[in-house]
């Protein structure tokens, strides 16, 4: 599932690069979305692995119920969903995989887990930098890439859809190992993680 606004004003925003990850699997891996009730959705396959691919197209902060709804239908338990969003605390295109953990302030994040009543689910988040000082979080998030990050960004892109297949095919672990692990994540992440965890 990756995260984002509907809409073409948000299409480039930092807030939408679940959106845009997602899509480059589904060119990738030879998926057709469609519309489908509250979402755009598609079924293929990565290796011998079914996959669905999915977009919400409700608000970020109204993402939970599309969630659950979808997980339902498909017979599924938390556990076999990967969400794809955005995060302020990695820099600009650094892939991280989570297994459980709190929201982190990401309120597309936050209405899954209140949907879902667990915490119990993959992530990937894509980094999209720190605003300046002085900027306002909210309305930086909802801000377009500049050229130079766009070029970067879509390169980050195809990084992020290797990681998705690695996870689907090989396990958490060697992602993990294979996309993050090679880079230190530095105190204040760990300190993050710590908290999110509790």
């Amino acid at each position: 599932m990756g995260l984002g606004n509907p809409g073409d004003r948000y299409a480039r925003t930092r807030h939408n690069v679940g959106y845009r990850a997602l899509e480059h699997a589904a060119e990738r891996w030879s998926v057709t979305l469609h519309e489908s009730g509250s979402a755009r959705q598609g079924r293929g396959m990565v290796g011998t692995v079914p996959v669905t691919l999915a977009e919400p197209l409700t608000w970020m902060n109204q993402t939970g119920p599309v969630v659950k709804a979808l997980l339902e239908a498909l017979s599924l338990s938390p556990d076999a969903l990967t969400i794809i969003h955005d995060d302020m605390d990695l820099d600009l295109g650094r892939l991280r995989f989570k297994r459980v953990g709190g929201h982190g302030g990401h309120n597309g994040v936050l209405s899954i887990i209140d949907a879902l009543g667990t915490d119990q689910f993959f992530r990937l988040k894509i980094g999209i930098g720190r605003p300046a000082p002085g900027e306002d979080p909210a309305e930086f998030v909802l801000s377009p890439f500049s050229p130079d990050e766009n070029r970067q960004i879509d390169q980050d892109m195809e990084r992020a859809v290797d990681a998705l297949g690695c996870l689907v095919k090989e396990g958490l672990n060697t992602a993990m190992n294979r996309f993050h692990m090679k880079e230190p994540e530095g105190p204040e992440a760990d300190e993050r993680d710590q908290q999110e965890s509790s």
